[in-house]
């Protein structure tokens, strides 16, 4: 049980609408510490423990993002959803066809906010990483 929660919490599978908090949390933490400015760490008897923590801290919001983002990428592979189009119209219309409208609208809504989500978090790692380079720097 504690490693599906661990699992759950690394990459954001569980219950519905888990995800969405997961995301959340991350990229609050990933934008949070975009706003830090390392010169202001730099001031004061401990700057190099405080810019070694800031780095490590960032490293493993980075880390946290790049398992988030590997489980988003998976969520957009599998069976093409549209592939529906490469079907007959009689079988579109057939009650067959009917019945996978509700599942192909929810695939592809999936695949929409796995794609938003995977963009928003790739966006914020990408402004991250001169942070870390920088901090690495200074240590």
């Amino acid at each position: 049980m504690t490693i599906d929660r661990t699992l759950a919490s690394a990459v954001g599978v569980g219950a519905p609408g888990h995800a969405l908090d997961v995301d959340e949390a991350l990229s609050t933490r990933l934008r949070d510490l975009s706003l830090v400015e390392i010169d202001a760490l730099l001031v004061g008897d401990r700057a190099q423990e405080l810019v070694a923590a800031f780095a490590d801290d960032v490293a493993d919001a980075l880390r946290e993002a790049r398992t988030r983002i590997a489980a988003l990428r998976s969520q957009l592979g599998g069976a093409d959803p549209l592939s529906v189009l490469d079907v007959t119209t009689r079988q579109r219309a057939s009650d067959a066809g009917a019945a996978g409208v509700d599942r192909l609208r929810s695939r592809l809504a999936a695949q929409a906010e796995a794609s938003r989500a995977l963009a928003r978090l790739t966006d914020l790692a990408a402004g991250l990483i001169p942070k870390l380079f920088e901090a690495d720097r200074r240590r």
